[in-house]
């Protein structure tokens, strides 16, 4: 007598291939930006917890790549306990950090000799499971090294950020290269907010959303972060009739 099989649900067969994976219930968690236009592409309504992210600046240039640290502080200032900053270069100006919303007193810096130190800084430090945020400068990541950190991220529910950071021009097209990073985002900056008054507005950058895994890439034109590390839209953008502009589809790249 024929006995039937009985078939797995889809739900139980993404339960094992989420075992199979490694992958835990801190992935589930995220941190929103608190902005709807950007957290409605990202997959759960925000950055993942326990998970690697990746950030370059627009361009070559030191203003680009320093609106990019300032992006990652704003993004470790929202999360709890200290935060392990792993570099190479001693320029990084903890005043400015600051005015992202992460205060020096949350901060573990941690300088090493070369790349290779960073990256075993990197991955020790998502492993502890105790630090809120573990941010590294990087020029190269390669996809083994990304995947380490994945991993790492994953088993403590530890977000990762890994900085790119360029020495020479050619280091750059390293960051179009594969790697596991759930998120990979390009931070420009745009002229100031104008007043009404002389004097400087507030920072404005054009957010990138290069990639994102299970979502869709994205342009949005943002409010550098305030002393909360929360970001903003531009009032123009916000109640004006390119509101509708904001989070453009990206061709995938």
């Amino acid at each position: 007598m024929h006995t039937p099989i009985p078939r797995p649900s889809i739900e139980e067969l993404r339960a094992r291939v989420r075992r199979l994976e490694g992958t835990s219930s801190h992935r589930r968690t995220v941190l929103p930006f608190g902005i709807k236009m950007i957290d409605q592409h990202l997959p759960g309504g925000g950055l993942s917890l326990g998970a690697l992210h990746e950030v370059a600046g627009g361009g070559h240039g030191t203003i680009h790549g320093a609106a990019a640290a300032l992006f990652a502080a704003g993004i470790a200032a929202r999360t709890r306990g200290k935060v392990l900053w792993c570099l190479t270069r001693p320029d990084l100006f903890a005043p400015a950090l600051a005015q992202a919303g992460l205060m020096p007193g949350r901060v573990i810096y941690v300088e090493a000799g070369d790349e290779k130190s960073i990256l075993i800084c990197f991955e020790e430090g998502l492993r502890h499971g105790g630090l809120g945020a573990v941010v590294a400068e990087v020029a190269r990541l390669s996809l083994t090294a990304s995947r380490r950190l994945q991993l790492a991220a994953e088993s403590s529910g530890t977000i990762g950020l890994a900085i790119r950071r360029w020495r020479r021009p050619a280091e750059a097209a390293d960051f179009g290269q594969p790697t596991s990073s759930v998120t990979r985002w390009r931070v420009s900056v745009l002229p100031a907010t104008p007043l009404p008054v002389p004097g400087v507005g507030r920072p404005r950058w054009q957010l990138e959303l290069i990639r994102c895994r299970a979502g869709e890439s994205a342009d949005f034109e943002v409010e550098a972060c305030d002393a909360k590390g929360r970001l903003a839209l531009p009032a123009k953008l916000a109640h004006g009739p390119a509101a509708k502009d904001i989070g453009r589809r990206r061709a995938a790249s």
